[in-house]
């Protein structure tokens, strides 16, 4: 059993989170920042086909699947949302959400915007939360740190970046992603689950 399922505090009306934002705008670091940190939620683990980076484990940060397997959880309907994204499949396990949910568990999961406007159609009650950099420059730097070989895959995330800009009237919340201050981003998304939490209409989430 993992620390977040020890501590994870029970609800009548757990909260869906999702946890999004541009390519390279921290959503890891700031998710593993909330997980270090003994926040009590359960961590959906996202499906897909693209290949692990150094350091990534598969069950932990994803579920690395061939494209035959992951093709194959399409047709059995076993995502809550899927899409093809730089040439790779990514997928929102939903049996996952099911069992902690219906634990009474609060469950975050990360996606990109696409995912998330998928995810506000099917679950009009999730709570969508965009991660935003601090400008441009600053989006353009982290970028150039995980695609510094590759100028054209560069080109094309700032690109992407500022269409997906549009969908912020989307989002129910947005926060800064301080890389040099990830407390900062992290205390702001705990307030904004804690506000939620206040609600006189509390957010239902059916599947």
């Amino acid at each position: 059993m993992t620390h977040d399922k020890l501590n994870a505090p029970l609800s009548a009306n757990p909260l869906f989170i999702v946890i999004s934002g541009f390519s390279g705008v921290g959503k890891d670091a700031t998710l593993d920042k909330m997980k270090k940190a003994g926040s009590p939620f359960h961590y959906v683990v996202t499906a897909t086909t693209r290949p692990k980076r150094p350091g990534e484990k598969d069950g932990v940060d994803y579920h690395f699947l061939s494209e035959d397997k992951f093709r194959q959880m399409i047709k059995t309907n076993q995502f809550l949302e899927w899409a093809k994204v730089y040439g790779n499949y990514y997928g929102v396990p939903k049996r996952e959400i099911e069992e902690a949910l219906g634990k009474g568990q609060d469950t975050i999961v990360k996606v990109d915007v696409q995912g998330a406007a998928t995810i506000k159609q099917i679950l009009p009650d999730a709570v969508l939360i965009f991660l935003m950099a601090p400008s441009t420059e600053e989006l353009a730097n982290r970028l150039r740190q995980r695609h510094s070989a590759h100028s054209a895959d560069l080109d094309l995330r700032l690109s992407k970046a500022r269409e997906e800009i549009e969908s912020l009237p989307l989002f129910d919340y947005v926060v800064v992603s301080h890389t040099d201050n990830l407390d900062l981003t992290v205390t702001q998304i705990n307030a904004i689950i804690t506000a939620e939490k206040c609600r006189s209409k509390p957010r239902v989430i059916r599947l």
